[in-house]
């Protein structure tokens, strides 16, 4: 019942976005824009522990610009990740659910401030959880071959989603 009704509120978005809708863009580079390292295994998900603010000042500067979907900052946020910068099974899960509580918190506040504006052409943005491929937590560029070495099986790709 939820995918139907997520299907149903994408579809409309694109319907009333004139059949187009667009995503926001490279947030690793936004985030460097503002100060923000990402030269880590774990990517632009560090800001998530150190930075989260301004995960939350990209999202609305993709509001800004026009995005119909926001996408979290999670690629590379991933439990073995957390798990091997010595966080916690409960802190990674934790960081995951903040990375889509940040889109949605910016994607609320941009809405508040052109919601009263008359005759705004505004939709109200989705938020979408960006899962990263198994390559992506391993940060070997294996996630754009899909190569990921003899021991990895779909039973193991299954688990690790």
């Amino acid at each position: 019942m939820g995918f139907e009704k997520g299907a149903s509120l994408l579809e409309d978005l694109i319907e009333k976005a004139g059949g187009c809708a667009v995503m926001d863009g490279g947030f690793a580079t936004q985030l460097e824009s503002h100060g923000a390292s990402v030269n880590f295994k774990v990517w632009s998900a560090l800001c998530l522990i150190k930075d989260p603010h301004l995960i939350k000042q990209v999202h609305l500067e993709y509001s800004e610009a026009g995005a119909d979907i926001l996408v979290t900052s999670s690629y590379q946020a991933t439990i073995p990740g957390f798990l091997s910068r010595g966080l916690s099974l409960e802190e990674g899960e934790s960081l995951l659910k903040k990375s889509v509580k940040l889109a949605v918190e910016a994607r609320d506040k941009f809405w508040d401030g052109v919601g009263c504006i008359p005759g705004n052409s505004y939709n109200r943005t989705l938020v979408a959880a960006l899962i990263g491929s198994y390559g992506a937590c391993l940060a070997d560029g294996s996630e754009y071959s899909g190569c990921y070495g003899p021991g990895v099986n779909l039973d193991k790709l299954k688990d690790f989603h």
